[in-house]
């Protein structure tokens, strides 16, 4: 499997991914996360011009795809304030033909950041197994703009 960032030309697939990773969020008790449109288009254009999205395909294939920012993040510095930058994951999503997608981005991130947050709502229990099983720490809760809750979770390179 290969990382690329994202093109306009990816769109399509990409709103594919999305819709199939709500439908699969919905099946598993996580209806809320990210109800019925998020991301939309529009997020996902803006993504792609900010060089923010990247999309994992196999046999030129999409299979997966998630934004990464290099950074801060406004909503995480709340509670959680870093003296250091940070890499942040966000809009994870599969179209569930392959394992291992969740390991493969944070392998790619770290690459970029030696220290990395991400944050899930608390019904993605899918989400929440694969962020611990890699080894980022619970930091606690996170309320997004909206005023919705999340967890952050964080990952730090050992020095």
């Amino acid at each position: 499997m290969n990382i690329r960032n994202a093109r306009v030309s990816d769109l399509n697939r990409m709103l594919e991914i999305y819709s199939i990773a709500r439908d699969y969020m919905k099946a598993n008790g996580n209806a809320n996360q990210w109800g019925d449109s998020y991301p939309d288009k529009r997020i996902i254009i803006k993504d792609i011009e900010d060089k923010i999205s990247y999309v994992i395909e196999k046999n030129g294939v999409i299979l997966a795809c998630f934004a990464f920012i290099k950074g801060y993040e406004n909503n995480y510095e709340l509670e959680f304030t870093s003296d250091m930058e940070y890499g942040v994951i966000h809009r994870v999503a599969s179209d569930g033909s392959v394992s291992g997608v969740a390991r493969q981005i944070v392998s790619f991130a770290k690459e970029k950041s030696r220290i990395l947050r991400i944050d899930t709502h608390k019904d993605n229990k899918t989400m929440q197994r694969a962020i611990e099983s890699l080894g980022f720490n619970r930091l606690g809760i996170i309320y997004l703009d909206d005023g919705t809750q999340r967890i952050l979770y964080e990952l730090k390179e050992e020095i």
